[in-house]
């Protein structure tokens, strides 16, 4: 007759392994009071009223970050008009058909070194079998500009 021994696992568990940082729970609840306000606005909700919250987002970022989103809303604005500005978990985003294509993550929303423009998967940028979603920013050049230009426009062709 074989004993089986049953042993338990003893390691502690790690703070980052339990749940969601407080960054984490903080976006989404500001999700779940975006999704709220969408509600409360329903059929009478305009482009005006999106950008106008993404504006208000930008205007209470920290100085860096504020110049980084300020100056991706308006790239994204010229090179997408028919993007919808919108806010989606605390971050200023633009979105086509309802579904956000691009978005800007500040550095300090989640407490990193650079801050992210991201793509999510409605926006068209495939090329063959890899290729980038999120870019780190630090600063913005007149080159930068450019390329974000072509990828917001791609993204939506």
């Amino acid at each position: 007759m074989t004993t089986q021994q049953t042993t338990t696992r003893t390691a502690a568990k790690s703070k980052s392994a339990v749940g969601f940082t407080a960054e984490e729970r903080a976006a989404m609840k500001e999700h779940a009071q975006e999704l709220k306000t969408a509600a409360r606005r329903g059929s009478r909700a305009t482009k005006a009223d999106g950008e106008k919250d993404v504006l208000a987002k930008i205007a209470d970022m920290a100085d860096a970050d504020r110049v980084l989103a300020e100056r991706i809303h308006a790239i994204v604005k010229a090179s997408a008009p028919q993007l919808a500005p919108k806010l989606w978990y605390g971050m200023p985003a633009y979105a086509r058909d309802g579904k956000v294509v691009c978005f800007f993550q500040s550095a300090e929303k989640f407490k990193a070194r650079y801050a992210t423009l991201g793509f999510n998967d409605s926006a068209n940028l495939d090329d063959g079998t890899l290729w980038p979603t999120a870019f780190a920013l630090t600063k913005l050049t007149a080159d930068d500009e450019k390329k974000i230009g072509e990828l917001v426009r791609r993204a939506v062709s």
